[in-house]
């Protein structure tokens, strides 16, 4: 077994990231995502690999589309405003189907907002948040633990399925310390990069990376490819927890990443006073779990209720998914305010009528 080490979220993401393979690191800074940076400027020239901060947010995507089309594992990372101003790239490396893992350390908005942590940009991440019609997968860890083992999977999802793959963590993630272990996984089987533009080795003509199509049925012939590939992930990749769901419940919490953890111990706390709480825990933000809801639907006297850092964007999610079943509720807390177990335990009581 690997011995664990005490490490801060950022700085153990991007030790996560040179286990995975990951040979290019683009970035610039901005808290609180600054350590990743700061950790692989030091580490990736020990080990060989390239580390770069660029002039701006807009640079360092641009670099990750160019090293993603040579074929090698590169990853960057940045918070919310950052991601804004790499929507662009992220929307042409979509187009251009190219392989690559995007972090977001979550910081409260809009505009530059603060420096505490938030959930507010799950519609960002989720629907898209560049043009065009496209998707990302994004991974939310709720733990240091889950963060570092997240990064293998990004990278396989993204060479699996040539796509750009999100970890979206918040503040609070990206700067507690916990014990990680940094576990040697065996190798997938993964697809053979032949279209890499990286010479001809072999073949008669170089591979080109392009996403403009200036024919529009070439253009909607790609877009239908696309849909074709974010249906396949949809059936293969959706991961969730289900916490204290076995029984009948008297509401089921739905909420991700540290959040969810903080909702934990507001349903130990209702326990003790009679009222039993479930919780579904997405992990990959999208494909959203929808299976999750189906499971426990039947199970919840009052519903379902979003817990989230945000003014209300997952609830939307959790809607679409109960689909009129039973009734939806929302408690959140904005601008990096974040809800604690007992401001949950009593918006649930006052939902439910008290203890039973």
């Amino acid at each position: 077994m690997a011995q664990k080490v005490l490490m801060k979220g950022n700085e153990a993401i991007g030790e996560a990231a040179i286990h995975a393979g990951c040979q290019c690191f683009f970035g610039y800074p901005i808290t609180p995502q600054t350590e990743v940076a700061a950790y692989m400027s030091r580490r990736m020239p020990k080990v060989g690999r390239v580390f770069l901060q660029a002039e701006s947010e807009v640079a360092a995507i641009n670099m990750v589309y160019g090293a993603a089309g040579a074929g090698v594992r590169v990853m960057t990372s940045s918070s919310s405003p950052g991601i804004s101003l790499k929507a662009e790239g992220i929307s042409y490396i979509a187009g251009a189907e190219l392989p690559c893992v995007i972090l977001n350390i979550v910081r409260g908005g809009p505009g530059l907002g603060g420096i505490q942590p938030a959930q507010s940009d799950y519609f960002q991440a989720t629907k898209g948040g560049g043009h065009g019609d496209y998707k990302l997968v994004v991974l939310a860890p709720s733990s240091v633990q889950e963060m570092v083992d997240f990064v293998q999977d990004a990278f396989d999802i993204a060479d699996k399925y040539r796509t750009p793959v999100m970890i979206m963590g918040d503040g609070m993630l990206g700067q507690m310390m916990e014990p990680v272990e940094f576990k040697e996984r065996p190798k997938k089987e993964l697809p053979e990069k032949t279209w890499a533009a990286n010479g001809l080795r072999g073949r008669e003509k170089h591979n080109v990376i392009n996403s403009l199509f200036l024919k529009p049925e070439e253009l909607e012939a790609h877009n239908n490819k696309l849909q074709e590939k974010y249906r396949e992930i949809e059936k293969n990749e959706v991961r969730y927890e289900l916490y204290n769901c076995d029984e009948e419940m008297d509401l089921v919490i739905v909420s991700y990443g540290t959040l969810a953890r903080i909702c934990k111990n507001a349903i130990k706390m209702l326990k003790k006073e009679g009222i039993n709480v479930g919780l579904i825990r997405p992990i990959t933000l999208w494909p959203y779990p929808v299976e999750a809801f189906d499971k426990v639907v039947d199970k919840t006297k009052h519903g379902f209720i979003s817990v989230e850092m945000s003014c209300g964007q997952m609830v939307e999610d959790v809607q679409l998914a109960v689909n009129g079943r039973k009734p939806v509720h929302f408690y959140g807390r904005s601008g990096g305010m974040v809800p604690t177990p007992a401001e949950i335990a009593n918006k649930i009581k006052g939902i439910v009528g008290g203890a039973k």
